[in-house]
């Protein structure tokens, strides 16, 4: 095993939890889960804790806030109030709106069903990503965080590695390229793989101590 193969080993052994892992979502190609998913992208993209977007994500489903229907009904004030209580403050309002907005197109556009989406950009990244930017809130930062989970349960855009799962790769001294990294990583799950990137990307702490235990 090769040194840039004990490195990627430490890093999925040591950080290979997906964003939807964390925040309770049982992944599977089905309207609410990939629904949750959305929101929890929508809310890990904005500049705040990785920690606190999770939590805001388990109270909206704590909710029921989970399906474009129950969020676009529950009006601004209780959006507002389930995003409180997951600490999730600076940026509640404009947040509570855009999730509004957005289940309103998503049901409007789309049936409320993302797999419809994903149907109509006929497995391309690029054209995904710009569908899924149709979302109010959802920009390039939060169509990746999205692409890179789905492809978990949409195997036709794997390997999905954006430029924040490099950055990550490049902050380990790995090749920044996708193929060689998902080769390197073997059976590993490329969803699983570009949550660790990630994470390394996000903490210089995760990639030392990676590092340090790959020596």
């Amino acid at each position: 095993m090769n040194r840039d193969e004990r490195v990627v080993r430490e890093l999925v052994s040591g950080y290979g939890r997906t964003y939807a892992e964390e925040a309770g979502i049982r992944l599977t190609d089905t309207p609410q889960p990939l629904y949750r998913l959305l929101v929890l992208s929508l809310l890990l993209s904005a500049r705040i804790r990785a920690s606190v977007a999770v939590a805001a994500a388990r109270a909206l489903h704590e909710d029921r806030l989970d399906s474009p229907r129950r969020m676009a009904e529950a009006g601004r004030r209780r959006r507002v109030a389930a995003l409180g209580r997951g600490g999730y403050r600076r940026y509640d309002e404009r947040t509570a709106a855009q999730l509004g907005a957005g289940a309103e197109l998503l049901t409007e556009r789309w049936g409320g069903d993302l797999r419809r989406l994903h149907r109509e950009a006929e497995g391309d990244p690029a054209a995904l990503e710009r569908l899924l930017m149709e979302e109010p809130g959802i920009g390039p930062a939060g169509a990746g965080i999205f692409l890179r989970e789905a492809q978990r349960v949409w195997p036709d855009i794997a390997p999905y590695l954006d430029g924040k799962a490099l950055a990550g790769a490049g902050r380990l001294g790995l090749p920044e390229d996708p193929g060689r990294l998902t080769e390197l990583a073997g059976d590993t799950q490329p969803a699983v793989l570009a949550a660790a990137l990630v994470r390394a990307a996000l903490d210089r702490q995760v990639a030392e101590d990676c590092l340090r235990r790959a020596a």
